[in-house]
This record gives C-alpha cells, structure tokens and sequence, in this order.
C-alpha cells in the first residue's frame, strides 16, 4: 500500500508502523503503486512536509526554471540561481573555446572507461589522456545546456548504442507497439497524468503522447525491466533535455543497460534494494556519527534514498542542479548516485545529529534537497569531501549485499504465496 501524505502529517507513528517492512515494503512494480515521501515534483501545489528554511530573506516568490518548471521559493534561491546561471555562461565559454581550438568532437576520441574496462592509461596518446582528464574536470564543472544533447549521447554510449541497430529502430519500434496492451502499457497510462503535473508541456496531450512512447516503446525493447515507477520522470526529463523522442529513448536505454546497476527496475526491484544496503554501509564509512544517530533512532535511510536512486534525484532536486547531477552520471557512471546521496547527509549533518523523530529527519533532507539550486556546491562536497569511491570498491560492495537481497526477497515472496493459498482455502 503507498504511503500517503495526509498519514504522515497527522501523526509519525503512523509510518513507523508502516516502515516494519523495513525497504521492501511499499516498493512495488508492475501494476501496482507506490508514492515516494516528500515528493516535490518540482510543482507548487504537491504535498510536502512543510518546515521554514533557514534563509536570511523568507519572501516568496515564483519563477520558472531553464526547463519549464514552475518553481515557487524565495528570494535567496532567485539569487543563488542567477549565480550559478552566471557560473554556466562562464564555463559555457569555455567548452566553445576548446571546440575551437581541438574541433567540435573533441571529446569523441578513445577515452578511460569510467567502469575500468577498455582502453588503459598506459595505451594512450598524450592528447587522448589529456581530453579525459579535461572532459572530466569539464563534466563537473557542468555541459552548457545547449551542448547537453550531444555529449550526453557521445559520453554516455547512447549513440554508439543506437548506431548498431537499423536508423528506423526508434520508429519501427513505435508502430509495433501501437495499441497493444499490456500489464506495463496500463500503468504507463496511470502514471503519465501524474508525471510533473504542473509542468506546462508535460501536462499536455502533446508532452504525454511522447512520453507515452518512450515508456513503451522501452517496455516493448526489455520485458525484463517493462516499466517500472520512477522511469516515468527519468524519461521526463530525458525529454526536455535531449529535445527528441528518440534521443530520450536511447539515453533511457543506456541508462538501464549500461550506466546503472542492473535489476535496479526489474520486477522484484533487487538492484535497487542492493543498493540501498550498500548505501547504508558506505554511510556508516563516511559519515559515522550521522549514520550512528539514525540507527540510534531506528531510522532507515531506505525512506529517503530509495527515490534519489530510483528517480536519479530528478524528484528531490530542483531540475538544473540534477542535470549537473546526470552530466557527471553520463560521464563517470553509477557510482556517482552515491557521491551525490551522501553528500546530501553530510552537508545536513549538524542538523540531522539533532533531529530525534524520523519525521524530523525526513522533513530536513527534504527541505534541504528542495532548495539545494547550487550545483557546484552540493558536487564539491561529493566529490572533495566525501573522498574517493572507485567503481571497482562498490562492485565488491554490491556483490557482498547480494545474497542477503535475494534471501529476504524469496522469503518475502513465500509470505506471499503463504497467504495467496490461504486465502484461496478459505
């Protein structure tokens, strides 16, 4: 059963009641809903657990974000998100004078996979290892806007992907799947009304349409994953970047096939309950006096974090800085999820140490995630003050996590089927 937002404002005792299930409660898949806590969806009028910020200026204000989003804040976020859009034309300035001097496609030569695999350092031309290092340093810096399209589908391997199927893959693919119905197809059609309600082009026929033919154009492509709650606003998003169906298509493909874990959005959610666990553990590793407190408190870090990797933060963060977010993602894969997740509880960490209900702690990280609109500074924390993460140590990690993931998933599945058959005896 979802949790709903009128249950958590009335009484906290409510949710720990629910939350017994621990993260493999309310997460469900196919035909079936679940509602994220503390959900903003980037709209004036969505639930949210109300608590003032501590900003110098509390005058409200509303205005819309690069991506067409109806944002309503305050002053202080105006201001800080000049001044990153002010930072963005700076280092827009900086990609241009680079495509000048190496070429527009500089970035496309042989690069260092960031999952350790491919080229070694050791067999690189200079100037092929010196584009890595820049793209890198770049990426975090943050991809002018203009130029997002193009180098997320290069970085990623979305158009190395796409280049070796038929040009008329994406189209094919839309006719055959027109009318059919399946399992996937009708909660598709559930959650698209749904999907960043108070954006003005996702809430029209238009915006749906292609959103709806993404989603099953997808579903159709891998029946394992089929649709999955929280692809929904992954694939929204995708579209107001990329611009085209099809390139929000195969920027979905990538992320799913080769960028996240897998079975992160399979039917029993395992990868996704991976890496929760590992989440868990390398909070405790660094962040020790948070990740004591919250254990203290019998709080599961399951409640907050399984949206910001189940939606890649596009629910939690304001749009522009979770681009910044998923330019680096593209770039440096999965293991950046977790740079950014704890990041999150480090720069709330004062905070968080004196919060002594759940509801408090789930108000702070909201609060502070909702009005988090300067990038740089939540990506200097993740990546200078959370220290070093290789892909290689989280794989280990994942691969630790496993076993205990499908144990308590097949024992979930016998209560289930226990209580099927009694019902069907009864």
């Amino acid at each position: 059963m979802p949790f709903s937002f009128e249950s958590i404002s009335s009484s906290f005792e409510k949710i720990t009641t629910n939350l017994n299930n621990k993260m493999f409660g309310p997460l469900t898949h196919r035909g079936v809903s679940y509602e994220f806590l503390g959900q903003t969806d980037h709209c004036n009028n969505s639930p949210t657990i109300s608590r003032k910020p501590p900003f110098n200026n509390p005058l409200t204000v509303k205005f819309q974000d690069l991506y067409g989003f109806n944002v309503e804040g305050n002053v202080d976020d105006v201001n800080v998100m000049n001044e990153v859009r002010e930072r963005v034309k700076k280092q827009g300035r900086v990609w241009w004078s680079l495509e000048a001097n190496k070429g527009a496609n500089w970035y496309l030569q042989p690069m260092i996979s960031s999952n350790g695999e491919g080229i070694r350092v050791a067999s690189l031309k200079l100037s092929v290892l010196t584009n890595t290092i820049t793209l890198k340093r770049l990426v975090r810096k943050g991809i002018p806007p203009t130029l997002r399209p193009k180098i997320w589908l290069s970085v990623s391997g979305a158009a190395k992907k796409r280049s070796t199927v038929p040009e008329s893959y994406y189209n094919d693919l839309v006719l055959a799947t027109e009318g059919k119905v399946t399992p996937a197809t009708l909660q598709i059609d559930h959650d698209i009304p749904r999907t960043f309600p108070c954006h003005p082009w996702l809430d029209s026929p238009e915006g749906q349409a292609a959103l709806r033919r993404v989603l099953v154009g997808y579903s159709f492509r891998d029946s394992n994953v089929g649709y999955c709650q929280g692809l929904n606003y992954v694939a929204a998003l995708l579209l107001l970047v990329m611009k085209t169906e099809e390139d929000a298509f195969w920027m979905l493909a990538v992320l799913l096939e080769d960028v996240l874990v897998s079975d992160c959005y399979t039917d029993n959610l395992s990868g996704c309950h991976v890496e929760q666990r590992v989440f868990k553990d390398l909070l405790a590793k660094k962040c020790p006096r948070i990740a004591a407190h919250l254990e203290a408190m019998e709080f599961d870090v399951a409640l907050v974090a399984t949206e910001w990797f189940l939606c890649l933060f596009c629910k939690s963060l304001p749009s522009e800085t979770a681009m910044r977010v998923w330019d680096v993602l593209f770039n440096e894969g999965a293991k950046v999820l977790f740079h950014v997740a704890l990041a999150i509880f480090k720069m709330q960490e004062e905070e968080l140490l004196e919060a002594q209900q759940i509801g408090d702690v789930i108000d702070i990280l909201q609060t502070s995630t909702h009005h988090l609109y300067d990038p740089d500074e939540l990506l200097t924390v993740a990546f200078e003050k959370i220290g070093s993460m290789t892909t290689n140590t989280i794989t280990k990690e994942r691969k630790k996590q496993e076993p205990a993931v499908m144990a308590q998933l097949d024992q979930r599945l016998k209560r289930l089927n226990s209580l099927k058959s009694r019902e069907q005896t009864q």
